[in-house]
């Protein structure tokens, strides 16, 4: 059951993306780009700077980095090989993978396979001397879920990329659903590294996006950074050009207080998170039917 006031959500989505820039009652810092080949061009920019300046500090750089929004990945290697950008000193924990009903990796050919995804647009268009060293890519596994933790907490992580799903969660931080398992905010807080069963309603939500609504075919399981992990960077930023899968989240990331139900809700007491959105994905159908009433409640 939901423990967010049916009211103040409609308020929140019947907001128009351009009203939800610079609210003073905005609870997480957020942007708002045109579209996808916008919030390429941003996300792929703002990452290349942060490693520059490491660079310029002669200094290592450790970033959580997410499988997708594809977007920004050919950005990524044009900036990184016409700046001539080291990534020598870089080191990358990636966020999440899918696993199948044992618990197993996907075969490599798989659409949701994620290490061979960002092999290829990831790492696959930078120049060979620049890239990312292989022994500094930590692809999260079964088998190496003790190893990531510990490489993990041996150093600060300087930035967190990501997105967010239907339900708000950041890597697979899905809000828990177990009917006889509740959780606080502060176990989902200092929620570590994990495999776990996905939710019902991630499955529908990605079948709908990317199988034609099989969901026979999406991965049951997966295993993930914690929200942890995730939180203990230096810097989040989470950005989205997916559209109305990941809207009604957004509202309540800038809005609600903290809760399960939506875990990138716990951004807002992190000291320096950011959320960029395309106007299609800060969009939302209330804001676009404004003389709809719902139960009542009238804006």
């Amino acid at each position: 059951m939901s423990d967010i006031n049916i009211k103040d959500l409609y308020r929140w989505c019947a907001l128009t993306p351009e009203e939800l820039v610079s609210r003073p009652d905005l609870r997480i810092p957020f942007r708002l780009v045109k579209d996808s080949h916008e919030m390429g061009e941003v996300m792929a920019r703002d990452f290349t700077e942060e490693i520059k300046l490491a660079n310029k500090e002669n200094r290592t750089f450790r970033a959580i980095v997410p499988c997708g929004p594809k977007c920004w990945y050919a950005p990524f290697a044009r900036i990184i090989n016409k700046e001539n950008i080291s990534l020598h000193n870089v080191t990358i924990f990636h966020m999440d993978e899918c696993l199948d009903w044992q618990g197993n990796p996907l075969p490599k050919n798989h659409p949701y396979n994620f290490r061979t995804f960002m092999e290829k647009y990831f790492y696959g268009d930078i120049s060979p001397d620049l890239a990312v060293p292989v022994q500094q890519r930590f692809f999260p596994s079964p088998g190496s879920l003790a190893d990531i933790k510990e490489k993990i907490n041996a150093a600060p992580i300087d930035i967190t990329l990501g997105g967010w799903g239907q339900d708000g969660h950041v890597a697979y931080n899905q809000t828990r659903r177990h009917p006889f398992d509740r959780i606080t905010i502060d176990q989902l807080r200092n929620a570590e590294m994990r495999i776990q069963e996905n939710n019902i309603d991630t499955i529908i939500a990605l079948a709908h996006r990317t199988f034609g609504a099989a969901y026979q075919f999406v991965p049951p399981m997966s295993i993930t950074l914690g929200m942890k992990e995730c939180l203990s960077a230096k810097k989040i930023r989470l950005y989205s050009d997916t559209g109305s899968w990941k809207q009604t989240a957004l509202r309540v990331a800038l809005f609600s207080a903290e809760t399960v139900e939506y875990p990138i809700t716990l951004l807002q007491n992190h000291s320096d998170a950011l959320i960029t959105a395309t106007h299609e994905t800060a969009s939302h159908p209330i804001s676009e039917n404004p003389g709809w009433e719902f139960k009542g409640v009238n804006i």
